[in-house]
């Protein structure tokens, strides 16, 4: 009888340890969500005017951590998500590849904001879209201060970096490649 009521609570412990695991279990989708939703929220927080700017804006894709180092020869890499209405509509990835002045390492944020509906359909119905070559996007430069909707943008698709750390000895959006993914 004993040996019953050991085993049947030995099973239910690992029964209840199994169920916990699974309802611990995230995945590669979720958890960049959550990585895009801590970003959105340190952009809203540190840029003034950020929450109505995207809540105006077509759509935004956000990465909340891009990877770039390099020395004369440079390369960069993230994944993000593609925001509309404040809902993720895709998945994608950023990555460039460059030659020239360059030295270090870095580690940044980026939002990406589609002004315009023509802009953002482009965008989507793409099948691999390139800065420079399938759109132009305008990096944004803000002041401590200044909020962001005060700005007049003059471009269809505006990118903010931001939460940056380390040092880069070079600046450039144009090269880099976005394709659609599933995170993994």
């Amino acid at each position: 009888m004993k040996h019953n009521k050991l085993t049947s609570i030995i099973f239910i412990f690992f029964i209840s340890l199994l169920l916990s695991q699974q309802a611990l279990a995230i995945s590669p989708a979720e958890k960049l969500d959550n990585a895009v939703n801590m970003s959105i929220d340190k952009f809203k927080r540190d840029v003034p005017g950020a929450d109505k700017f995207l809540s105006d804006v077509k759509g935004y894709l956000v990465f909340p951590s891009i990877l770039k180092g390099g020395f004369v020869f440079g390369a960069g890499y993230g994944e993000g998500a593609l925001r509309i209405e404040g809902e993720t509509k895709q998945y994608y990835s950023i990555a460039s590849a460059s030659v020239g002045f360059q030295a270090g390492a870095q580690q940044s944020s980026m939002v990406i904001a589609f002004i315009t509906e023509e802009s953002l359909n482009n965008f989507i119905n793409s099948d691999g879209w390139e800065a420079g070559v399938d759109g132009t996007i305008t990096i944004s430069h803000w002041g401590a201060s200044k909020d962001i909707t005060s700005i007049s943008y003059e471009k269809p698709i505006v990118a903010f970096i931001f939460n940056t750390k380390g040092l880069m000895a070079s600046v450039s959006i144009n090269g880099i490649k976005f394709r659609k993914i599933i995170p993994q």
